[in-house]
């Protein structure tokens, strides 16, 4: 049963428009699909709309306001039981309307999917500026009558059926001036047509053409409740077909200037030539050209970064990447990421938050673009080539992710690189802490294949003491701290003899141990490790697990939702005051039953193989911007031997420390890197990209993925500006590289702006001219 929603309040009094669309906002909440409305000139009903798991939704209106169906997505079906004003489906992006009555000025205005039946007649610009994407199906708008002046204005794509039923008063069944500015689609229309520009043929219909009317009017007259009238509108001879010339059907010789338009072709004396004189050369002189606009347009690719770009700590260009697939290079687009992460399918694919996922324009349309799936992608592909050999020899302490991230790095580079790690395998935290479910091995073992398969050395079972450090100092052009962090912090309250050492419960788990835990588990430290480690009791069959912390947890929110699915539970502020065999003491006098407790509030580095002197206060490395020891030019430090950080901020470390290396071995200054400024929101063109399946998402594939991408500060070349410039001041050229570049010709553009407004990636920038 429908949901019934009036639009008059107990005392029979219209509401405002925002009331009637809260309303129709909170049934929707409650389940609903089908709705009823009784109206009163409210606008905006009906779009755009949709249900969390992708329901259809079915509206019936009576005695709706302007813009009925505007914006309306894909799923929803609107019937208006009458006539229906101004701007009906304008921009529809796939719904289906149906008017049992006459359609308003500017019907299917801007529409680019779905259909519209009309049961009548339709007002002026009626189907101006239909457009159609071809990765979506055609917008369709289906009249009974006929069309007001000025229809099909500007049409850029889809279909349009003007029944010219009742209409034989009419010299023109779509008024005067219709298809001014065509340039794509297709009308069919049934009656006298006149006043067309020149720019488009009218065509007899062929076979395709009369099985497409042949298969859709039934629809359409059932729709509208008029199917006895097929008959009729079958006899195809009574049909033509209109659609627009290519361009190089169009007389160019013959352009016009903008004034001659206005006055001469348009409207006779301008566009308000019969209530005013239109004294062009009034404002001819404030449109100018070259030297003398009040604005330019500069082109700014790269410019600024893209969100997932400066989210990235790697600063992986993800919108980069995604031109690449969009070209169809997919083999330059896996690879790309590999020069600046050699764990694109570890990391980025399994275990990273994904905070470039997070920032991702997109999310304000629909979804994210699917990070991970792209960063899987790249788990065999072969390692780029490395430069020629240097000669120079770079010792690596610590062979996990950041220590394995600068060996990569310093080996595509050509230097000469040994790591040595303490442990019997290298890959640090992401071999002993990440629990397997996390990280399947096979996926981590065949990227440290790949590493090793770039020429650098690893040692195993490494210990490093003073004198073993002094010796590298001494053999090695430079050296690379990256032991990590894995000396647990412990708090000594009473009792913390009893604590399990959070890391080195993980590390037994991956080792196959399988540790006893008891019934019931607390562990103390609710941030990201404290997660895997709760995560890691469960899987070792406790049966409650609670987290505590002293302040909010700084997990990520995904980690906290998969902890509290299996019925752990987070509690903070909380602070411990002993530990016994009853489990753990509150300082508010509650006790937590434990089994076992464990701890994971975080590591320290082990760094007593280097001069005290090379420290902080705090026990970390003293470093300066480029990762280089303060005291010792040789020696540089990375991730968490400097600062506590997520493997991402290791990686990145890596691959910025091994770029510091390189010009200190050439001799060069060691210059800071500047991340690149996020482009502002509100450069983008968003609204140019349709809402793809905001219910259940799945991901399809990589090209799927690459529509998707705005591609944030980075041209797309996408040719929108070159297309829409009204001067044809936009020049695009492609370079030996293979990559384009586009620029604004000063002797024709007049500053209007539009290549700015239509950029969908933000790239367009005006400079207003001081005078």
């Amino acid at each position: 049963m429908a949901a019934f929603i009036s639009g008059f309040d107990e005392q029979n009094k219209r509401i405002s428009t925002q009331l009637l669309l809260q309303k129709i906002y909170a049934a929707l909440d409650q389940g609903e699909t089908e709705f009823e409305i009784l109206a009163s000139g409210h606008h905006d009903i009906g779009g755009p709309l949709w249900t969390k798991d992708g329901k259809p939704l079915k509206f019936t209106v009576k005695n709706p306001g302007q813009r009925v169906g505007a914006f309306g997505l894909t799923g929803t079906e609107i019937v208006v039981e009458g006539p229906a004003p101004a701007d009906v489906g304008w921009l529809n992006a796939g719904a289906t309307l149906t008017l049992k009555g006459d359609g308003g000025d500017t019907t299917g205005h801007c529409s680019a999917s779905g259909k519209i039946y009309v049961g009548g007649r339709a007002g002026t610009r009626t189907g101006s500026l239909m457009k159609h994407d071809p990765s979506h199906e055609p917008p369709e708008l289906w009249i009974l009558k006929n069309t007001g002046s000025f229809s099909f204005e500007f049409m850029g794509g889809g279909i349009a059926v003007v029944c010219g039923y009742d209409s034989e008063e009419f010299e023109s069944v779509l008024g005067d001036r219709s298809c001014v500015g065509m340039v794509g689609g297709s009308i069919y229309v049934r009656g006298p047509v006149k006043g067309l520009t020149k720019f488009v043929w009218q065509l007899d219909l062929d076979e395709a053409d009369q099985k497409f009317l042949q298969d859709n009017m039934p629809v359409f007259l059932e729709k509208i409740g008029r199917p006895q009238l097929l008959a009729e509108f079958t006899d195809f001879s009574q049909w033509k077909k209109i659609v627009a010339m290519s361009r190089e059907e169009c007389e160019r010789s013959e352009r016009i200037t903008v004034r001659e338009f206005r006055t001469g072709k348009w409207v006779e004396g301008g566009i308000f030539g019969d209530v005013v004189e239109d004294d062009y050369d009034r404002v001819a002189n404030f449109v100018n050209q070259g030297d003398d606009r009040l604005r330019i347009p500069h082109w700014q690719n790269k410019l600024f970064g893209a969100p997932c770009q400066t989210a990235c700590p790697t600063g992986i260009p993800t919108q980069d990447r995604i031109n690449l697939l969009r070209q169809g290079k997919i083999k330059e687009a896996l690879e790309l990421v590999l020069t600046y992460s050699p764990f694109p399918a570890s990391v980025c694919g399994q275990v990273c938050p994904n905070l470039c996922k997070d920032a991702c324009s997109r999310q304000f349309v629909d979804h994210p673009v699917a990070m991970q799936e792209l960063g899987r992608l790249s788990q065999d592909v072969s390692p780029p080539e490395k430069k020629p050999e240097t000669g120079k020899k770079v010792a690596v302490i610590g062979g996990g992710p950041g220590g394995l991230s600068a060996a990569w790095q310093l080996s595509l580079l050509g230097h000469s690189v040994t790591v040595f790690e303490s442990d019997k395998e290298v890959g640090g935290k992401l071999r002993q802490a990440i629990p397997m479910e996390r990280l399947p091995r096979e996926i981590l073992d065949s990227e440290v294949d790949r590493i090793k398969s770039m020429g650098a050395e690893i040692k195993t079972s490494q210990k490093i003491d003073t004198k073993t450090f002094k010796k590298l100092q001494k053999e090695y052009d430079a050296l690379v701290i990256a032991t990590g962090a894995h000396n647990p912090v412990v708090i000594p309250f009473p009792g913390h003899e009893r604590l399990v050492k959070g890391l080195e419960f993980l590390k037994s788990i991956n080792n196959g141990e399988n540790p006893r835990v008891g019934r019931k588990v607390v562990v103390i430290g609710a941030g990201n490790a404290g997660m895997d480690v709760a995560l890691g009791a469960y899987a070792m069959g406790a049966e409650k697990v609670t987290a505590i912390d002293v302040q909010r947890p700084a997990a990520y929110q995904k980690e906290i939702d998969h902890f509290t699915a299996l019925g752990g539970e987070i509690q903070w502020p909380a602070f411990t005051e002993r530990v016994d065999e009853d489990g753990l003491h509150t300082k508010d006098g509650k006790l937590i039953e434990a089994d076992m407790v464990i701890i994971a509030i975080g590591e320290r580095p082990d760094l007593s193989y280097v001069p005290r002197e090379w420290l902080t206060v705090r026990g970390m490395m003293d470093a300066n911007e480029c990762w280089q020891s303060k005291l010792e030019e040789k020696v540089f430090a990375i991730g968490d031997t400097i600062k506590p950080g997520l493997l991402t901020h290791a990686i990145a470390s890596g691959r910025e420390v091994a770029e510091y290396i390189d010009a200190y071995l050439n001799g060069w200054e060691l210059i800071p890197k500047q991340k690149p400024i996020m482009i502002p929101q509100e450069k983008l063109s968003r609204e140019l990209f349709m809402p793809q399946n905001r219910g259940r998402f799945r991901v399809i594939d990589a090209k799927n993925e690459a529509s998707r991408c705005i591609s944030c500060g980075t041209c797309r070349d996408c040719s929108m500006c070159l297309e829409t410039c009204p001067e044809g001041a936009i020049v695009r050229t492609e370079k030996e590289d293979g990559t384009v570049e586009y620029h604004s010709e000063d002797k024709y553009c007049i500053g209007c702006g539009i290549c700015v407004g239509i950029c969908p990636c933000g790239v367009w920038a005006m400079e207003k001219v001081i005078l």
